[in-house]
């Protein structure tokens, strides 16, 4: 017999309308006790970074407006685990754990080496020389054959970490750079880099900068408008869009190569072909991790769901890029436990009461949205369109075809493999998941300053009619939580959920609640 549907109450009732919620969530002394350790865990880490540099973090925190949000870090945590327990309680702590001590590490180097912190000591000078700066949608996999160096995501811990973990985090830099000139449909997240350059926010050090074309216009005009700002030599690494056809692959691999070069000029190293396999070798274990995770979501029993198996890919291909073991170590990990749930639920029928695949950008200021969705109405998300990334596995003995394969995983970054990626990657691709998943629900982001996916609504429509898919719509503008607010965001949901399935929420408090001000 199938198990009776457990549901969660009072959620909700956590939310008050302010910044912080009113009391931690009770979950049983087993989880609760779990969950505290887990809080403990990460105010220690945070504390461990003051101490390693004490006097950068203070200067930091006067300088630098992005640098207070990271004390929110705990907060972001409970966020994403709200009305989790057991077995998935823990493997969510794992897979966000591996991303926070990440970001700690990036923040790290970013104290270290940075002449607006460290004025002219020759040790942070000859730290920032080591440094080679990446436009935050570019993966650094290629810094892989250069062991010796360090590849920072430039962005990532200004503007798109920070505005993850408060959703007011972006917003004064996307009113300084429409305060400069910018119109206000321009894509919000590029607008944030550019706005963080504005107002002088960015970290000063590296050696070079490699830019991005990618994923739109408006990230390409940013791209411009940092090279600027940074003032360093720079390589604009512009993978084809088209990257379906076999004959631009050519052209791919040479602008891999010149890459190379580049770094190779402007730092004196030498490419290390067996650092690079190495680490290619680790790469391709991550991935094939992660496609048994997508295996066993494609069960009746789905383990490792929403943005645990989203948000880790992303960081783990997007920023880590298999640079070292951290991620593997904690796939390995989650492997086991996950594996073990799996069989506990097949034995005794837990099934979760929709299935869905999440396409598009999703919200960058309301990242457990799909727990959210998961906890008030149990649509279950199995796999979501930004973990879709590089999923081939990398030649790891032949040198031209692992360029080739390292080109590929260019041309499927972030925000990048299906929006900009051609018909067959935007439609084809999600009917393709939704049967691969067995899945009924498809939450379709839409993004209300993106126009790559604006004129592809009415195809959308037409095709989930065929094939008998609930396609709900869910507007956000990705960074600025003004435009598309949290609450009308998930309003979108409890519409379709009220009038089209005509189902009672599992939890009802979670149906209507204030979280504006909330991290």
């Amino acid at each position: 017999m199938k198990k009776k549907e457990k549901k969660q109450k009072g959620l909700g009732n956590l939310y008050n309308g302010k910044i912080a919620m009113k009391h931690r969530e009770w979950r049983g002394f087993r989880d609760t006790m779990f969950d505290f350790r887990c809080w403990l865990k990460t105010w220690f880490a945070l504390i461990k970074l003051s101490m390693r540099y004490p006097v950068q973090l203070v200067k930091a925190l006067f300088k630098y407006r992005w640098m207070s949000t990271y004390l929110t870090t705990p907060a972001f945590m409970d966020r994403h685990t709200i009305g989790l327990r057991g077995t998935e309680l823990r493997i969510c702590y794992e897979q966000f754990w591996a991303m926070c001590s990440y970001a700690i590490k990036m923040t790290k180097i970013i104290l270290g080496a940075d002449a607006n912190l460290n004025g002219k000591s020759k040790r942070a000078k000859k730290k920032s020389e080591k440094i080679i700066l990446f436009d935050e949608m570019m993966p650094i996999q290629i810094m892989c054959g250069f062991p010796n160096l360090v590849g920072l995501s430039v962005q990532m811990i200004p503007v798109f970490i920070a505005g993850e973990m408060d959703q007011q985090a972006n917003l004064p830099y996307i009113d300084a750079i429409e305060n400069y000139g910018l119109p206000a449909d321009v894509c919000p997240l590029p607008a944030c880099e550019a706005g963080c350059a504005v107002v002088n926010d960015y970290p000063k050090l590296g050696k070079c900068l490699i830019s991005s074309s990618m994923p739109c216009d408006g990230s390409l005009m940013t791209s411009i408008f940092q090279e600027r700002y940074f003032n360093l030599p720079t390589y604009p690494l512009s993978p084809p869009v088209r990257f379906n056809e076999a004959e631009v692959q050519e052209y791919a691999v040479k602008d891999i190569k010149a890459c190379i070069k580049f770094i190779e000029d402007q730092t004196g190293e030498k490419f290390d072909w067996d650092n690079y396999f190495t680490c290619m070798k680790r790469y391709n274990e991550e991935t094939e991790y992660m496609l048994k995770k997508w295996d066993i979501n494609c069960t009746d029993y789905p383990q490792v769901c929403g943005p645990a198996l989203a948000l880790h890919r992303m960081f783990e291909f997007q920023i880590a890029g298999s640079r070292d073991d951290s991620f593997l170590k904690v796939d390995k990990k989650v492997y086991k436990m996950m594996m073990k749930q799996y069989e506990k639920d097949k034995a005794a029928g837990v099934k979760p009461r929709h299935r869905a695949i999440v396409w598009s950008c999703p919200a960058h200021y309301y990242s457990n949205f799909s727990y959210w969705a998961q906890n008030c109405w149990g649509i279950k998300v199995l796999v979501d369109m930004e973990c879709m990334l590089s999923h081939h596995f990398f030649n790891t003995e032949d040198k031209e075809a692992s360029l080739i394969d390292l080109a590929k995983a260019y041309e499927r970054m972030s925000m990048r493999s299906h929006t900009n990626g051609g018909y067959a990657n935007v439609l084809d691709e999600c009917w393709r998941m939704c049967k691969k998943f067995n899945a009924n629900i498809v939450i379709m982001y839409s993004h209300v300053s993106c126009k790559n996916m604006a004129g592809l609504q009415g195809l959308f429509e037409e095709q989930a009619r065929e094939r008998g898919i609930h396609l709900i719509w869910v507007e956000h503008d990705l960074c600025d939580r003004r435009t598309v607010t949290r609450k009308e965001m998930r309003n979108s949901v409890n519409r379709y959920m009220k009038t089209v399935f005509r189902e009672e929420p599992l939890d009802p408090t979670l149906v209507d609640y204030e979280d504006d001000l909330t991290w």
